[in-house]
This record gives C-alpha cells, structure tokens and sequence, in this order.
C-alpha cells in the first residue's frame, strides 16, 4: 500500500472498504475494496473526511487484509457453519444447525494472543441455533506479512478447527415423579409439566411419565425398564436432598449408573445429579428446578442432549458464574450466569 492525496487518486485501486456514514440514513461502505477511483469520486470522498487514501501497491511478503481474513476463517469455519462475504476486512462465521458451540480457548487464546489479528466468538457452550453469528474475524492492519499468517495456520493445524458445533441428538425423554404423596394422590404434580416445559424448548418429546413414590427399588427399576425401553434420557424429579425419606440419589447409584457428579456449585441447583447408564443420561433434579427460572438443570441440559460427555471437572469449572442473580425480567441465556472459567 501506499499513501497518496485523494485529489490524485483518480486511476488507482482502493485496498479497503471506504464506509460511509449519514446519520440516520446509512453506515456502509461507499467504496468497496479493489475499486478503481474516478473523477467524480473525489467530492464524495472529501465529503466523508477522506484527504488521503492507502491504494494499493504490492509488496512481496505481505498479504491484503481480506486474504489475511480467509486464513483466519479457515481457523475457525467446521461443520455445520457457513461464513458470509468479506466486509471491510471482516468475515463472519454462522450457525447452520441447532446445537451447542465448543471452542478451543487455548488455540484461540493463542491467535489473538499474534498481534494484529483478531477472532471474537460467543461464549464457550453457547446454545446456537440455525442462523446465529458465532464468530468475527479480521486482520488489524490493511495488510500483514504471509509469515505472521503462517503462524496463524500453524496454531490451527491440527486435528479440528478451533470452533465446533455438537448439532442436538436427545429427542425424548422419560420422567420419574418421584414423592409418595403425588402417587397417593395428596398433592398434584406440578413438576413434571416444568421439566417437560423445558424440553420443549429443545424439541425434546416426553414420552412417558411414571410415578414412582419413594420406594427407592421401585425407583431403581423404573429407570432401568425406560433405559432398556430405549429411553435416550431419563430424569428423575425431586428426593435429592439429604432428607432420610428422599431416596433418588441412592436409586440412582442401584442401577449401576456411572455417577458423574451429585453436586453442583450452581445456586440454584446444588443438589443436581449427572450420571450415565451405558450412554444414556439419567438426570436427578433438586425441587428447585420447580420454582427457580434458571438452574444447573438449564445450564448442563444442552450440552447433555449434545451428547457431550460431561465430567467432574466441567462441572466443577461452573463455580465461576454458578450464581444466578435472579434479576427480573431474566435476561437468561444472555447473562453471566454458568458463563464463567470452564
């Protein structure tokens, strides 16, 4: 590149996007990169504060930002995304499928840790859905050595692009309502429309509810006839406190699941259990996912019908950003609340 006055510009090729800005009008580019000036556009350019313009001369070794942005792209672009046009040096990259988006933070960490280059995402284990921006990328400068892009396409060069999109696969489900007095009939249950309220919101059928009381073996049946059924997930609502007379955990623990986790440093939520029996996940939710908006059950739910094997440690990572504010209206998923170091 090169800096000329635009009153001598007439012949010579823009190198970037010239945007344009009228209040209340327009914010775009007036003059697209690789444009060749002409005479009547030298007012317009005075007019939008443009006295001197870089054009474009080639030097070896160097790149445009565009090609500097494609390479970046392709750090980042996987299944289920497409990327739209390149403007004004930047290129986004879209969802096209519902599911939940894994980052590689370290790699990404490292890209934007280069200078000069730049990727944004949304926050790890977002909730996407067809359509969403996850991602922008753009070089800093209007052109960038090929060897400062080198190193770019190094740190991406291995077995995955730094984004993922895990598409959702769980559509059904089974609940066991657990407490004697909903099988009795003292009370009416009013959890299970909540959990299948929340389902729903994923697509995700229920299509069986059984009322187990608290007999802790009959319990431990129910979940394995729904898993051997072909249950893809079970959830057991309620008895997960240390009261003696809640059996769900110890249930739970008797069909010879793998307990993941009973615990969550999430409030509200601390008493959620994550367990797999074979693969098939099979849920223990506190009370206080009857009455609360927001628990550890909506913060692990989309990645557990991602089938993305959840660990102690993911769990454990929550902590930061585990405490819901409970701010009304609430702005869930766009808050801080499970956003925090996992």
């Amino acid at each position: 590149m090169k800096l000329i006055k635009t009153v001598d510009a007439v012949g010579h090729m823009i190198c970037h996007d010239m945007t344009q800005i009228i209040v209340g009008v327009t914010k775009d580019a007036r003059f697209r990169k690789g444009h060749i000036v002409q005479e009547e556009d030298i007012p317009i350019l005075l007019s939008m504060g443009k006295e001197h313009l870089y054009v474009w001369e080639m030097q070896e070794g160097m790149l445009h930002e565009d090609e500097g942005a494609v390479i970046l792209c392709q750090a980042c672009e996987n299944e289920h995304m497409e990327h739209g046009d390149i403007k004004e040096g930047k290129i986004e990259l879209r969802a096209t499928t519902d599911g939940i988006l894994e980052i590689d933070t370290e790699r990404l960490k490292k890209i934007n840790s280069l200078g000069e280059v730049m990727i944004a995402t949304i926050a790890n284990h977002s909730v996407v859905h067809a359509g969403d921006t996850i991602a922008g990328m753009r070089v800093i400068p209007l052109s960038i050595a090929a060897e400062h892009m080198d190193e770019v396409a190094s740190i991406a060069s291995s077995l995955h692009p730094i984004l993922t999109i895990k598409p959702f696969v769980i559509t059904d489900c089974t609940i066991l309502v657990t407490g004697s007095e909903v099988k009795k009939g003292l009370i009416s249950d009013t959890f299970s429309p909540v959990v299948e309220r929340k389902l729903k919101e994923y697509g995700i059928a229920v299509t069986n509810i059984v009322q187990t009381g608290d007999d802790q073996a009959f319990i431990t049946e129910s979940i394995k006839d729904a898993v051997a059924s072909g249950a893809s997930m079970v959830i057991c609502t309620g008895g997960m406190s240390v009261d003696p007379d809640d059996r769900t955990p110890g249930a739970i623990k008797a069909t010879g699941a793998r307990i993941v986790s009973y615990g969550a440093p999430v409030l509200p939520g601390a008493m959620f259990l994550v367990s797999y029996l074979g693969d098939v996940p099979v849920l223990g939710l506190p009370g206080c996912v009857m009455y609360s908006a927001r628990t550890a059950f909506d913060l692990f739910l989309p990645r557990i019908i991602a089938h993305i094997p959840l660990t102690a440690h993911d769990i454990a990572g929550v902590g930061e950003g585990g405490l819901c504010m409970k701010c009304s209206p609430c702005h869930f998923p766009n808050c801080s609340f499970g956003k925090g170091g996992h």
